[in-house]
């Protein structure tokens, strides 16, 4: 099998994967983190800001494989604390509409690059 991948203008990859895998009719796509924008700000701290980026990568890695949100069927995020866990749900919650895709929530003990927040999905082509 010859991997069909996507990678976006502007979201760096901090390690040696692809961006998103195209899988026929799923499309999966590597966790997010802010810290994973090239030449970003420091958003250490504000956990809504850094929601926001991760999508904001993601979206354009979708947008890549010509996908929406609205082909979002799954998605995972990591928090390095729960306490983050209301902040980061209220960036979530503006990013899709009802029906929304499963979810799973969960606290790491630490993730790439210092971030507190990384998010990847699944969605259908």
């Amino acid at each position: 099998m010859v991997r069909k991948v996507y990678n976006a203008e502007g979201v760096a990859a901090s390690g040696p994967y692809s961006h998103a895998v195209d899988a026929g009719e799923f499309v999966y796509f590597s966790g997010q983190t802010a810290m994973n924008t090239i030449d970003g700000p420091d958003l250490t701290g504000n956990i809504a800001a850094q929601t926001e980026q991760c999508f904001n990568n993601l979206f354009k890695v979708m947008a890549e494989a010509d996908v929406t949100s609205e082909d979002v069927v799954k998605v995972n995020v990591y928090l390095t604390t729960m306490k983050n866990f209301d902040a980061m749900n209220e960036v979530y919650k503006t990013l899709f509409q009802a029906p929304y895709p499963a979810r799973t929530c969960v606290a790491v003990l630490e993730l790439p690059l210092g971030a507190e927040v990384e998010i990847e999905i699944v969605a259908k082509k």
